[in-house]
């Protein structure tokens, strides 16, 4: 089954398209990438498909047409976004960052965020030793673990992840795309932006390139890592991350 289907995907800004005609989908368990340079439209790309930005084009969440869904709605349904700023509350406790991130779960009646709790912090063992911390005293790995954990308080179905691995440690990136497949493994699919082209194809099923607003090139991710243009434009030598 299809988890999420772009088709000619239009978003402007003014009277310029940042994407022009996009077309993209994402399998139910799969891990998709979306790899290209800065201003290529990733950002722009998960945005539109939140329903942060509207655009134009169609888009489709398990077969049903998103264009009338409210973001609010749309991380009801399970669509979620770790954005790349994290945007985590600061001045809040680890506890209260992921409690807050079942707050649609528990205005529909669900009553089962004691579990989901427990299911994160057996995820994420440092959110555990830092749950009474505030979120502003927490390393940079720490930060995107809490944003990955605070997302999985919303029971996602699809996770769009924005940089992942963005200002980590290369050790710590490793961790990060280690658990980004292991959450694969446990049936969420996921739709990964990332700049470090290796280290999202390298875990992933699909991918594609996003260039100047346009997909330029897509493929299962075991052929694209090993395309010349890519590995000339975008991956270079390889590095341990």
């Amino acid at each position: 089954m299809i988890a999420l289907e772009a088709k000619d995907l239009k978003v402007g800004y003014g009277k310029a398209d940042v994407l022009d005609g996009v077309n993209v989908k994402v399998d139910e368990g799969a891990i998709v990438s979306l790899v290209g340079p800065n201003g290529a439209g990733k950002t722009t790309l998960l945005l539109a498909l939140t329903g942060l930005l509207p655009a134009r084009g169609t888009v489709s969440y398990f077969g049903e047409p998103m264009a009338n869904v409210s973001v609010e709605d749309r991380v009801a349904r399970g669509l979620c976004l770790v954005p790349e700023r994290r945007e985590l509350f600061g001045d809040l406790s680890v506890s209260d960052n992921l409690e807050l991130g079942g707050f649609s779960r528990w205005m529909r009646g669900e009553r089962q965020l004691r579990e989901s709790l427990e299911e994160v912090f057996e995820r994420f063992p440092r959110l555990r030793e830092r749950q009474d911390k505030d979120a502003s005293t927490l390393s940079g790995g720490e930060r995107q673990m809490l944003a990955l954990g605070r997302a999985l308080m919303a029971a996602p179905r699809l996770l769009l992840l924005d940089e992942p691995s963005l200002g980590l440690a290369p050790l710590i990136v490793r961790e990060i795309f280690h658990i980004i497949s292991r959450l694969r493994d446990n049936g969420v699919s996921l739709l990964v932006v990332e700049q470090n082209a290796r280290a999202a194809l390298e875990v992933s099923d699909y991918a594609y390139v996003l260039e100047n607003g346009r997909v330029s090139m897509e493929g299962a991710a075991s052929d694209l890592i090993d395309n010349p243009r890519v590995i000339d434009t975008y991956l270079g030598r390889r590095q341990a991350y």
